[in-house]
């Protein structure tokens, strides 16, 4: 009964804010521009340098000049903006971004996440995540509660390396929400049809969880 990329990315969007500038980052996070709330403005950053993304194009719609960083077509909205790498940096670096989503491999209790390597496996490089945790107030990540054959994500402290540090808030995976406030992960929703023995079972790190878990609504 586990979330769907798109049902993670459905939850996520309900912590968008009237008014704020969100980078999304590669994977799951990019599909949030498909749920933003009708009614609410909201810009959408690509650190390749667009600012005001819409949803992802219909094939009528696809225009292959129009690509956020993980090289994947897109609309923009009225208003939108095209800069260069640099630009888009300096408006990451100088704290001009509300919200970050980012996906990762792992998150630990102190606010830890690692996002960009896998030890033993060729990667392109570190890409820009590490000035997006470092820029942004708040970080949201979307991810897996767990690998394919069981082992947590949501650890003590990470093993992989690290992206960024002291920095996640929210955590929303396939199976629950998870806040985490003074070293702690707080269990705030599950996913439907998710027992909370379910999600203790594959939680490493500590875990409060509240006499009631609501499940999530879509």
């Amino acid at each position: 009964m586990a979330l769907s990329r798109e049902q993670i990315a459905q939850r996520i969007s309900r912590e968008l804010q009237d008014g704020y500038y969100v980078n999304l980052g590669i994977g799951i996070p990019t599909l949030v521009a498909n749920y933003v709330p009708n009614g609410m403005e909201v810009m959408l950053q690509s650190e390749n340098g667009i600012l005001g993304m819409g949803e992802f194009p219909t094939e009528d719609k696809v225009d292959a000049d129009l690509i956020n960083a993980g090289k994947q077509t897109v609309t923009v909205t009225k208003g939108a903006a095209f800069f260069n790498s640099a630009d888009s940096f300096a408006m990451i670096r100088g704290g001009h971004v509300d919200l970050t989503v980012l996906g990762a491999f792992e998150v630990d209790q102190t606010g830890a996440l690692a996002s960009w390597m896998i030890p033993g496996k060729l990667v392109k490089g570190m890409g820009g995540a590490m000035d997006l945790v470092a820029g942004a107030e708040n970080i949201i990540v979307a991810m897996s509660h767990a690998s394919k054959d069981g082992a947590s994500k949501i650890l003590k402290k990470c093993s992989l390396p690290l992206t960024g540090v002291n920095c996640v808030k929210l955590v929303v995976t396939d199976l629950a929400v998870l806040r985490l406030e003074n070293g702690k992960f707080h269990l705030l929703e599950r996913a439907p049809g998710v027992s909370v023995e379910d999600i203790k079972r594959l939680t490493e790190a500590e875990l409060i969880i509240p006499a009631v878990v609501p499940e999530m609504t879509f």
